[in-house]
């Protein structure tokens, strides 16, 4: 979908879906809900941590954690177009292939029926952080912003709406992360736009708790861009 000789074929998750696509500089796992798509449909990028690059197999990569791994919410793959690409190599530098994940991006919407209004960026751990980074490259691309258990603080604010779900690794930093991007707990009322939640999880835990929470991908939904 960014490269017309990219070699697609059916991942080992399934029959039906998800897609492996195989295309430079990023290969990626593609998810697209059932239908025919006659409305234009939210997207969901994820991007992966440190472990789960290169040369590990791309769908047990993407899969490992997030939307599309097995048990998250149902809402994943029922109510988005899922996209996850994965880094050729491990490393905290999801910053250096944000051109990549937006040609990614306006592919798949312009070629299964994406909204552009509502592409929404999520990630774990160092996934986390380049939800952060990506953000504040293209700032104009994304509806809100989902960082799971990042490991930094972000070094600026992008103006997006945020959700952040803290687990090890952002906890003792939560003061900095609340400071940097002005957020409020979401322990008693899912409102706003910028929220965080920590249920007390270790850091992969925060990410199997999270993505199988449906309030979260409902948050995510009450935003769109102009």
């Amino acid at each position: 979908m960014t490269d017309d000789s990219a070699d697609r074929k059916r991942s080992a998750t399934g029959d039906r879906d998800p897609w492996v696509i195989e295309a430079a500089p990023l290969r990626y796992v593609l998810s697209v809900p059932p239908g025919d798509g006659g409305t234009p449909r939210p997207l969901l990028c994820f991007l992966h941590g440190y472990d789960e690059a290169a040369p590990v197999d791309v769908v047990e990569g993407v899969t490992r954690h997030g939307p599309l791994r097995e048990g998250s919410a149902e809402a994943a793959r029922r109510d988005f177009i899922v996209v996850a690409p994965q880094l050729p190599s491990a490393g905290d530098v999801w910053h250096r292939y944000a051109d990549a994940v937006g040609e990614i991006v306006d592919g798949v919407t312009a070629a299964a029926g994406g909204d552009p209004a509502r592409a929404y960026l999520t990630g774990f751990s160092y996934g986390g952080n380049g939800v952060f980074d990506l953000a504040l490259a293209q700032p104009d691309r994304w509806a809100a912003l989902w960082s799971v258990d990042p490991t930094r603080v972000p070094r600026a604010d992008a103006g997006r709406p945020v959700w952040l779900s803290i687990g090890n690794a952002a906890r003792y930093q939560t003061d900095g992360f609340v400071a940097a991007l002005g957020l409020r707990s979401a322990a008693e009322r899912i409102d706003g736009d910028r929220l965080y939640l920590d249920e007390n999880e270790d850091h992969v835990g925060s990410a199997r708790r999270a993505y199988r929470d449906e309030r979260i991908y409902r948050w995510l939904l009450t935003h769109h861009l102009p």
